[in-house]
């Protein structure tokens, strides 16, 4: 399966493990709960599927990658301890505790959150003093004397023979106790994953012109060639990075990412395409609803592949565009959650005891990692505009005292800073509504220049089916409409995967929007 049902498979598993009777007790007895093995190609995303997983579920998460350890380091040290049997002392061998369970025990202390994943990666590939170890944690959920926590769910990783010669094969008896899912990269799946990471737009593009590119690995004479997901995204962030200090990637730099010397040589002559046509076709322009005659000839006259870079560009800017929306939405709707608390706690709180809030909060949700990188940048902006809201309103009490004077004044103060306060909101409020009216013109343009430049054709399809593919696309029409993506969406088979999304929305928005606890 791919990598996305394989999720779900493991989400739905970790739920019924942790589901409870009405006397507390977990449904699934403990010696029930089948550790979860992920089995795939490396780099296609396992661990990072964990991470999610445990943010979404609200639990702990502690990760291991096996090979990185000695039997003494999983199974702890030895001890000799003095024991009586039948009226006799014997030396006795026990083990200190495990540094993995210990990580347990000191994740919980940490986060105060009592349940979580274990997950242990690589465990296909241990030393042969550490494999009967692994056995014996599979099977009984020990390391040594120590049991894992209850309410801690064993998952874990590894890699297919074919991808690893350290490879070990588990025996019958070993599989016959674990809940074994087996995943294969799939780029249609991953592409969703990359407009919700903001991967850069060319290396989608290129994956989609290639696909069979996008995770390859070969054995040759000269050693292992390949190109993974992780790979790919870890070079987008490079190029990112770059495109804003000025420096050019070229084939030496992606090769360093993207390990295959023939797909490293065809992306780099891509991506050189890809910002030449940037400049000849005037993108920029086009965004902005300026082009003339000359252009559309230039346009039309130019071959396929190349109208299909200029989509895959229109549509990189949009999707750049979609995502600030987002992000501002998201930001000015739990700023709001924080003033209608500070609304309704008027009389006994004020600004700064709102900022405080956000802050405690934050710190909380930090401590126990249950924020990823959206949500961190979002709530840092809430606490920055608290942070000037805070100084605005003091700036707005200080002129009332010099006006009207400290007694008269004392009466309204509360009124005074609230108003200050909501106006400041109001400023961030508008800052909002104008990105979305930029973002609505931008998208309003792109179509217009398809349709004069393309019509009804492969093209206008192409743009269709990566509006339809990015989340935040979808997003941005649900919430403010566009008359001609409806209108050419309308003959296009996109309804399953849209709807797809929207319910995947749906859950996003609600682990997101709990409001203030």
């Amino acid at each position: 399966m791919d990598i996305k049902r394989a999720k779900q498979e493991i989400k739905d598993s970790i739920e019924s493990y942790l589901a409870k009777d009405e006397f507390g007790a977990y449904r699934i007895p403990p010696i029930r709960q089948r550790p979860i093995l992920l089995m795939g190609p490396p780099g296609i995303g396992k661990t990072q599927v964990m991470e999610q997983i445990a943010r979404e579920c609200r639990i702990g998460l502690v990760a291991y990658t096996i090979t990185h350890h000695t039997r003494q380091s999983a199974v702890g040290l030895p001890l000799i301890r003095e024991r009586q049997y039948g009226g006799r002392t014997y030396s006795v061998t026990e083990y200190t505790m495990s540094e993995i369970i210990a990580s347990v025990y000191e994740k919980i202390e940490q986060t105060g959150i009592k349940e979580g994943i274990l997950f242990i990666d690589e465990i296909n590939c241990v030393s042969e003093t550490l494999a009967p170890a692994m056995l014996q944690f599979l099977q009984g959920k020990t390391f040594g004397n120590q049991k894992v926590p209850e309410g801690w769910i064993i998952a874990a990783a590894g890699n297919p023979p074919e991808y690893n010669k350290s490879v070990r094969d588990f025996d019958v008896v070993t599989l016959g106790r674990l809940k074994k899912i087996d995943v294969e990269e799939n780029f249609d799946v991953w592409k969703e994953y990359a407009y919700r990471q903001g991967i850069h737009s060319a290396v989608i593009s290129y994956l989609e012109l290639r696909k069979q590119n996008f995770y390859r690995v070969e054995t040759t004479v000269d050693g292992k060639k390949f190109a993974t997901a992780r790979g790919w995204e870890d070079l987008s962030q490079f190029i990112k990075v770059y495109e804003e200090l000025g420096k050019n990637v070229d084939r030496e730099v992606v090769y360093q990412y993207i390990q295959h010397e023939k797909i490293a040589k065809d992306f780099a002559n891509y991506l050189e395409l890809y910002y030449k046509y940037r400049a000849d076709y005037g993108v920029e322009d086009i965004l902005k609803g300026q082009w003339d005659m000359g252009m559309l000839k230039k346009v039309k006259a130019a071959a396929f592949d190349e109208h299909l870079s200029i989509v895959s560009l229109l549509n990189g800017k949009l999707g750049e565009l979609f995502t600030d929306c987002y992000l501002c939405d998201a930001y000015v709707t739990k700023l709001h959650q924080y003033l209608v608390w500070y609304k309704e706690n008027l009389r006994t709180k004020n600004i700064g005891d709102v900022r405080r809030l956000a802050e405690k909060e934050f710190a909380d949700l930090e401590q126990k990692e249950l924020l990823d990188r959206q949500e961190e940048l979002v709530m840092k902006r809430v606490i920055a505009a608290l942070e000037r809201f805070t100084l605005g309103a003091k700036g707005e009490l200080s002129h009332e005292d010099a006006v009207m004077g400290g007694a008269q004044c004392e009466a309204h103060h509360e009124d005074t800073a609230f108003e200050a306060v909501k106006e400041m909101f109001r400023k961030e409020a508008d800052i909002r509504e104008a990105a979305i009216e930029h973002a609505s013109e931008t998208l309003t343009h792109v179509f217009d220049f398809m349709e004069e430049a393309f019509g009804e054709s492969q093209e206008m399809v192409a743009l269709m089916t990566e509006l339809n593919a990015n989340y935040y696309s979808i997003w941005f029409i649900r919430e403010n409409g566009c008359d001609q993506y409806y209108r050419h969406n309308k003959g296009l088979l996109f309804q399953e995967r849209r709807q797809s999304i929207l319910r995947e929305m749906e859950e996003v928005e609600r682990i997101l929007n709990t409001g203030l606890k």
